[in-house]
């Protein structure tokens, strides 16, 4: 069973925590990674969602996954995931900015 436990400790940057999750010996086996390797994967799974989810910002997520913001930005990119943040209306908006922009430089 690996397990990631919850300390509470404040150090020279603030505070960091640790925290609790078991997860099953069979599951970390089945990835066919060291237990430093599937924690540093998971870390990253986490970043990335929390950062899709718009709970944590770029430099949190990229803390949180133990990259520099432009190693989590690639990252992002390969997963597909943008960096621009816009509303649905504003989407509209430039999708026709940008399709009047396209007949007036080919028109």
């Amino acid at each position: 069973m690996l397990v990631f436990t919850y300390i509470k400790a404040v150090g020279k940057a603030g505070i960091n925590m640790t925290f609790n999750i078991s997860i099953p010996d069979s599951v970390v086996l089945s990835t066919r990674q060291s237990v430093v390797q599937f924690e540093a994967e998971a870390k990253v799974a986490i970043a990335i969602k929390f950062y899709r989810d718009e709970k944590l910002s770029l430099g949190q997520s990229a803390e949180l996954a133990g990259l520099t913001e432009f190693e989590f930005l690639k990252l992002l990119g390969q997963y597909g995931i943008s960096v621009f943040r816009y509303e649905k209306d504003e989407v509209s908006e430039l999708e026709n900015d940008t399709d009047l922009a396209m007949r007036y430089a080919h028109g």
